[in-house]
């Protein structure tokens, strides 16, 4: 995995089709995913950012004003518990539109779910190894564990009528000086019949971290949550219910 250009992920799959054959019929075609952002159904972009417009499930209202997140890892998974694997990662940037993977060569069929990972697993995730996320800043202190973030989200709230700074940054979780816990989670989403070359939307409800299974208190976790383990931990549970498919074309 480590070896592919962020941005960009392909997989190579042998194909036969019959010597006698002039015009051959297709059997695999290409897939995009664009992830895309919303708070509660309502669209979010960077027309959105830094704008107190927000208001999270604590009854907090709050802005928008950085959104970067790692994924990597996707599966295409099959009734028959068969899956592709399409190896690669991306870093998803809402200020630079830098939100969609494409990806070549998917064979034509149905996908009863999608899957990735958020962040990187545990052998992925090597300190310093990936010269394009270090040119993005991407990294995550070694005293923390080392490797890479796995989201940065930023803005500010309003304490009464006092605005105040948040940032919402995941990754490895520190459990105590030198021990370090893996902090990644496997997302699973519904498939799609894949017939000609698709663009797939993966919807990410910004809201969602902010609510579910824990209603995020902006006044107890808002900075220097990276080397806290309560708040690493909680991220991690809210961001089951973040992601899922949205339109298939």
């Amino acid at each position: 995995m480590k070896n592919l250009k962020l941005f960009l992920i392909t997989i190579t799959i042998i194909t036969m089709n019959s010597c006698d054959n002039d015009d051959p019929v297709a059997t695999t075609g290409s897939i995009r995913f664009d992830f895309t952002h919303n708070w509660d159904g309502d669209n979010v972009t960077t027309d959105d950012f830094n704008i107190i417009q927000f208001t999270n499930a604590n009854g907090d209202p709050m802005s928008v004003s950085k959104l970067r997140y790692l994924i990597s890892n996707i599966f295409l998974h099959k009734a028959d518990g068969s899956s592709i694997a399409i190896d690669g990662y991306l870093l998803v940037d809402l200020s630079t539109q830098s939100t969609f993977a494409f990806v070549s060569n998917i064979p034509f069929d149905t996908y009863t779910s999608i899957s990735f990972t958020f962040g990187f697993n545990e052998a992925d995730n090597t300190d310093g190894f990936y010269s394009d996320l270090n040119a993005a800043s991407w990294n995550w202190p070694e005293m923390l564990g080392g490797g890479y973030h796995f989201m940065q989200l930023e803005g500010k709230y309003l304490d009464t009528t006092v605005e105040k700074p948040y940032a919402y940054h995941m990754g490895t979780a520190r459990v105590s000086p030198g021990v370090f816990e893996a902090n990644h989670f496997e997302i699973s989403i519904d498939g799609f019949t894949h017939a000609n070359d698709a663009v797939i939307e993966i919807k990410m409800n910004i809201a969602e971290w902010f609510k579910n299974p824990y209603t995020w208190d902006l006044e107890v976790y808002n900075t220097t949550l990276m080397p806290n383990y309560d708040a690493q931990i909680l991220m991690n549970q809210n961001g089951d219910s973040v992601f899922s498919l949205g339109e298939v074309n």
